[in-house]
């Protein structure tokens, strides 16, 4: 990671012979914003007196106290190399302040920054490796994204059958240029759905590269004649994209805290009871790590996403699942969040429950060895596996009963997010489908 000074960035924009830079920050749904300027006005920016209109951003301030500041990280300074147009882009990532000098509370960069900064008390360093996937569709004559893809491969497929590969690897040689370490880049099940994973990092590093990541796949795919979509479910009857989180605790020495050679899994007592966290908040913070209405359709039986809490050292068909690998790359994998969240609010919740459980010596229900989804509903209950929330309305109930996550997220966010979710699901239940028009307009 880099530690740049003004003075370093100054220098970096007139070499490069940067035109425009980005102002990058997040509003709490997870949506990317940005003010862009000229290299004139770099200096203003890097004494932190870029100001935006708070009153703007769903879930941000009033219209009474709009005035915000953005205070850039120096050490997120990229150039974009995959921009077209006129003139060279950088980009960099913001932290929101309010005019008296104080952190906006509303900020999810903030938020994880928070959260981490307690980890750190602890004696604890945070680390997360996301696995993201996405789904490649065809533009129609006027431009506008559909949900066909002639691609026909499958999973671990090759050209000429992936019609996506072109894309993928112009999108890995970006993500390189922008100082990403890709381990691997692969077609996925279903035909059009594609994942590109990057080395694991600081947690908010890992959030800023997820942000990165998804604005890179959209833009070069839309200049290939491309939509790429993170929707979780785009199409019923195939698998629907997620975005497996892989975390880990190091202590202060660069030690992995989940490793203990002892044990006959190879994990520490911390890491069972950061299972154990996690399992006790999964409910709650389901509303976190999977926010849409549509991301409830890819939590179903049989398309490979984990719909029952339950935890096992290999098994693919539970919720949490501890990868073979062992050592310093000891870790646990939650397989439920998808890429439409927020990664900083995921991040801080996911971390949030798994110190809780650390802290008050949590301990897991024994693991799941066998196939969950070959269980019926009396077995389930037998092995105490209970279901995942079925749906957005049944996550935010949880959510809104849980301390952890209004401690974790704040007030402003806590109820903000709960304002915007509530109104997305009653949208939803108050809209006419088409599969509805075309189940009983003739036969009613």
């Amino acid at each position: 990671m880099s530690n740049y000074t003004k003075e370093d960035i100054l220098r970096l924009v007139k070499e490069q012979e940067i035109n425009f830079i980005r102002m990058q920050f997040i509003d709490i749904f997870g949506q990317m914003k940005n003010v862009a300027i000229t290299s004139s006005h770099m200096e203003k920016a890097l004494n932190n007196q870029l100001t935006i209109d708070g009153s703007s951003i769903e879930g941000y301030t009033r219209i009474h106290e709009s005035d915000q500041f953005l205070h850039p990280d120096l050490d997120t300074f990229s150039r974009v190399s995959w921009s077209i147009g006129h003139g060279k882009i950088a980009r960099m990532f913001c932290n929101v302040y309010n005019p008296d000098g104080t952190a906006f509370v509303g900020d999810p960069r903030q938020i994880l920054k928070n959260t981490l900064a307690r980890a750190e008390k602890l004696g604890y360093t945070f680390n997360v490796g996301p696995e993201c996937e996405f789904f490649l569709f065809e533009l129609d004559k006027d431009g506008a994204p559909t949900v066909t893809t002639r691609d026909e491969a499958g999973y671990f497929d090759h050209g000429p059958t992936d019609h996506g590969e072109a894309t993928r690897r112009e999108v890995c040689l970006a993500l390189e240029d922008l100082g990403f370490q890709i381990e691997a880049s692969h077609h996925e099940v279903a035909p059009g759905q594609h994942e590109i994973g990057f080395k694991y990092s600081y947690a908010l590093n890992a959030a800023d590269n997820i942000m990165t990541f998804k604005q890179t796949v959209k833009a070069i795919a839309h200049r290939n004649g491309q939509h790429a979509t993170f929707m979780p479910k785009p199409l019923f009857g195939i698998s629907g994209s997620g975005m497996h989180t892989n975390m880990s605790l190091f202590d202060q020495d660069g030690n992995n805290v989940f490793y203990d050679p002892n044990d006959e899994r190879k994990l520490s007592e911390k890491a069972y009871q950061f299972i154990a966290g996690l399992l006790h908040h999964m409910k709650a913070l389901t509303a976190i790590t999977n926010p849409l209405v549509n991301s409830y359709k890819r939590l179903v039986p049989g398309y490979e996403a984990p719909c029952y809490l339950a935890w096992s050292a290999s098994n693919r068909s539970a919720l949490i699942r501890i990868p073979a690998a062992r050592g310093q790359s000891t870790r646990v994998e939650l397989r439920s969040p998808d890429p439409s969240c927020n990664p900083y609010l995921a991040m801080a919740v996911c971390l949030a429950a798994g110190l809780d459980g650390i802290e008050k010596g949590m301990t897991p229900p024994p693991e799941i060895t066998e196939n969950i989804y070959h269980m019926d509903e009396k077995c389930r209950a037998e092995n105490g596996i209970e279901d995942l929330p079925s749906d957005l309305n049944e996550a935010l109930k949880a959510f809104k009963e849980s301390q952890l996550m209004r401690d974790t997220l704040g007030e402003h966010v806590f109820t903000q997010f709960i304002i915007g979710k509530e109104k997305e699901w009653n949208d939803y239940c108050t809209r006419v489908s088409n599969w509805e028009l075309s189940k009983y307009l003739v036969k009613y």
